[in-house]
């Protein structure tokens, strides 16, 4: 051991400087540089217009006037008939599609999983595909379908001798068609998301169960799905984001009819900004499915996290 003090490291040599917020800014300029176009775009017309309807939930506003109401829309919003029901239609629907969609694309890229990679590669374009099709036109096909008279699913049991069914026009049967169409419409960025992931789960840990004598199903079940946890996460998250803003079809196939069997979140909002100008209770029911979001995200990610 040293005893000469003069080659004691001092305190303040050990001790180093933290680095301050400027400091890593220029430290990390260049990757700042190329975030910026990003960020601008994110500030202007995403975090922006979110604050400004935070603000407006609070105000009535007039053609010159501005009243701060405090809470009044948001108790408005639940007290609306339409509001509550275009709630429970949306969670219902969620309830229904969300799951489907990830068993749907789990399943399908398990059966695609084993195949060579031109198969892959196949079956990725083939399932990938039909979702860069517009909403839109998916919509009018269906609504085609499900038409009374001469659509294609009354054309079918017809056959086999039932009554033809309105499928979009009477309570009963409007949203179940809407969950149909959404279950049947090939789940394609689930089954590439979820492929890829598979492809990156480490063949050793299949070759060692396999040593101790586990079959298929045993490896899918307790290798494969406990590994694709972050994934599945992912695609929860997104798809009940998607599932709370469905709009297009309600707009296209039932306009929310009949009465209020199909009216979801997002139509509501629209035609109370845009239909009533009642620009307020429409930030107001916005903020509420923003919550409604956040809340889902946060119990999902508890659930599904693999940190615990």
């Amino acid at each position: 051991m040293n005893s000469n003090p003069n080659l004691q490291p001092s305190n303040e040599s050990v001790i180093m400087k933290k680095p301050t917020l400027w400091t890593k800014i220029k430290k990390n300029k260049v990757a700042y540089f190329f975030l910026m176009p990003k960020l601008i775009f994110f500030t202007i017309f995403m975090l922006i217009p979110i604050i400004w309807a935070f603000i407006i939930s609070f105000q009535d506003r007039g053609v010159f006037t501005v009243d701060y109401v405090g809470f009044k829309h948001y108790f408005e919003a639940f007290q609306s008939p339409i509001f509550r029901a275009a709630l429970w239609n949306t969670f219902l629907y969620t309830i229904v599609t969300v799951p489907a969609f990830i068993i749907t694309a789990l399943v399908i890229a398990a059966l695609i999983q084993p195949l060579g990679s031109i198969s892959q590669t196949f079956f990725r374009s083939a399932f990938y595909l039909p979702t860069v099709t517009s909403m839109v036109i998916i919509a009018m096909v269906w609504r085609w379908m499900y038409n009374y008279r001469f659509g294609l699913f009354n054309y079918i049991i017809g056959f086999f001798g039932f009554e033809p069914v309105n499928w979009l026009g009477q309570t009963s049967t409007a949203l179940p068609s809407l969950m149909i169409m959404a279950i049947l419409i090939p789940p394609g960025a689930g089954i590439i998301i979820y492929l890829a992931a598979m492809n990156n789960i480490s063949p050793s840990l299949y070759e060692a169960a396999e040593i101790d004598g586990a079959n298929s199903f045993q490896k899918f079940m307790k290798i494969t799905i406990p590994m694709l946890k972050p994934t599945t996460l992912y695609l929860v998250i997104i798809s009940t984001i998607g599932s709370f803003q469905v709009f297009t079809q309600i707009i296209m196939m039932t306009g929310g009819g009949p009465g209020y069997s199909t009216e979801t979140l997002v139509h509501v909002i629209y035609k109370t900004a845009f239909r009533d100008f009642n620009f307020g209770l429409a930030s107001a029911q916005s903020v509420i499915l923003f919550l409604i979001l956040m809340g889902f995200a946060i119990a999902q990610f508890k659930a599904l996290r693999t940190d615990k």
